[in-house]
């Protein structure tokens, strides 16, 4: 991984075409050394989770190329490498397993020889990480879900609390200040309905990318995520079949 992370280093100092256009055969050798950790990583995750054997590094990852229509930021390529393992490949509408190797930040415990470069910042965009869930969940998703919630007597506090590893957490960024349309305000478990998306994040430091059997060791923290993406991918489930 160290490669692969140099590589995204460079490319955050030089985000241009003419520099990426120059060094297009190193970015070709770093796709195909991601893909095929991707391979070996999906290959992991079906152990526990066979509804993803049978994919491939295709259905899973993105394009380097980012979609600058509607942003201020005009840097051509992303600075990251992610991939999206569900069932059904990453367009399928169900909740899965996220990994991303980024550019990050100057890492000063790190051997690797990181370039500083003048703009950093601390988005998610920045940094290393695992996750698990979605998203982009359609409404009627997101009504079933929060049913679910609001009606499971705590199954799903009990999957977020006991059944996770402590190092996973629920993005809360964005949640709605009140309860959503239709649900009353003293609702039980209302902090969970206010979710606008249902994702648990692991950050991960350049340490743990870069050490020996990544692909493993991540299969084993997603392990303890596949309840939480039952829960989530039974209200997929169900809307898939009303449509």
């Amino acid at each position: 991984m160290k490669n692969i992370i140099t590589f995204l280093h460079d490319l955050q100092c030089n985000n241009n075409r003419e520099w990426f256009n120059a060094h297009k055969s190193e970015y070709i050798a770093v796709q195909a050394r991601f893909n095929t950790f991707v391979e070996e990583l999906i290959k992991e995750i079906s152990l526990f989770d066979p509804a993803v054997e049978g994919l491939t590094a295709k259905d899973c990852t993105y394009r380097i190329y980012r979609d600058t229509r509607f942003s201020s930021d005009k840097s051509p390529y992303k600075t990251h490498l992610g991939a999206f393992i569900c069932r059904g490949g990453k367009k399928s509408g169900y909740s899965g397993y996220y990994f991303q190797i980024s550019a990050g930040k100057k890492d000063t415990t790190s051997e690797l020889p990181f370039i500083e470069c003048e703009e950093q910042t601390d988005s998610w965009q920045d940094i290393h990480f695992l996750a698990s869930g979605d998203y982009c969940y359609p409404p009627e998703v997101l009504q079933v879900i929060r049913e679910d919630i609001m009606n499971g007597e705590g199954d799903f506090e009990h999957i977020i609390k006991h059944k996770i590893d402590s190092g996973f957490r629920l993005d809360t960024d964005n949640m709605l200040k009140r309860n959503p349309k239709g649900f009353p305000n003293d609702a039980p478990y209302s902090e969970y309905l206010r979710l606008k998306y249902f994702c648990l994040m692991y950050p991960v430091d350049t340490d743990f990318v870069c050490a020996p059997n990544l692909a493993q060791r991540l299969a084993k923290l997603f392990q303890t995520t596949k309840p939480f993406i039952d829960y989530v991918n039974r209200a997929v489930d169900y809307v898939k079949e009303q449509n």
